[in-house]
This record gives structure tokens, sequence and C-alpha cells, in this order.
């Protein structure tokens, strides 16, 4: 696996990225063809708050994952066992729905624990036609951290959310 670390408002020593490498680099073993695969990595300090993120594209899935604490190297534990936790779940995913040719990217040599996730609940939703900020005001009184309309200026389904910073972000549904 290839590594593309970057620092924004700190310099990434040799033993940060040593550590890094060596933490995040443990998930090759999930890849069925990890020299392929590059890293992305963007190390963050504002405040005493530390942030890291990790974004690894591979062919169908983006795995991506971010911490944030004191210790920078406490929070590339934590992220790299979030990266592990989100392979583990697609591989599951995977092997109940039989869909190994989608994801050639993943090894399937290694075991994983039998998890339940199935789908507890279904929704019909009545997509009227609104603008972004209508489907704000929507959000806001439900009381969701997402909303899903009919964009009336794209004529797309959207699906409007609310960020860790409070701002909103919008998905835009296309069809290939």
């Amino acid at each position: 696996m290839k590594f593309n670390i970057h620092g924004k408002n700190i310099e990434i020593t040799d033993s940060i990225e040593a550590y890094i490498e060596e933490k995040v680099g443990r998930l090759h073993k999930y890849f069925g063809q990890p020299d392929d695969m590059v890293a992305n990595i963007l190390v963050k300090v504002k405040g005493l708050d530390q942030k890291i993120e990790v974004t690894i594209p591979t062919k169908n899935v983006i795995l991506r994952a971010e911490e944030v604490g004191k210790d920078l190297y406490a929070a590339i534990d934590l992220v790299s066992e979030k990266l592990e936790r989100q392979i583990r779940k697609s591989k599951t995913k995977m092997q109940k729905h039989r869909q190994k040719e989608r994801y050639m990217d993943f090894s399937m040599d290694y075991d994983v624990s039998d998890e339940d996730n199935k789908i507890v609940k279904r929704k019909l939703l009545d997509l009227v036609p609104m603008s972004e900020e209508e489907a704000i005001v929507q959000m806001e009184m439900l009381g969701h951290d997402f909303f899903v309309f009919k964009n009336s200026d794209l004529e797309e389904i959207c699906v409007l959310y609310k960020r860790k910073d409070n701002d909103f972000g919008i998905l835009i549904a296309e069809e290939n």
C-alpha cells in the first residue's frame, strides 16, 4: 500500500509517518492487490485537538474514517480500528449477499465473526419538489441529521445532511 501523508498546521515527522504507515499498513491483508492501493492521510491540528483523516479509494468502495483527540498517536490507533471494522463489515455483507465479484479489491482470505446486520425498518418517501432552503427547514423541524428530497432546481433526488461542524452538505443522486 502506498501512503500520501500531508499535514495541516503540523509538520509530519519521520516518527509520525512511520507510526501511520505501521498502523494503517496493517490493513493491506484485507486487499487482494494492496500494492495498487493508495491511502490518502491528512493530519490537522486545531488548538489542542489533533485530527487524522484517512481515505482509501478502491474500485467500487471508498473507505474513509476520521478521528479527533488530544493525543495524535491514540487518534491514529482509533482511525485504524475504524477502518478495519468498516472492511470487516463490508466483507460480512459481501459474503452474505454473494457479491464477491463486485468487490474484487478485497481479499476474502480472513475470518469474520458472524454479525447480525439486518434491515429493521423500511420507509416509503413521498418526494415533494422543494428548494434546498426548504429542505433544511424540514430537516430541522423533524430533528433528523439527514433529509431526502427532490431538488426543484436540479430535478434530482438529493440527500441533505448535517455535518459535524454544524454546516450542511448535499448528496446528489445521478443515474449512470
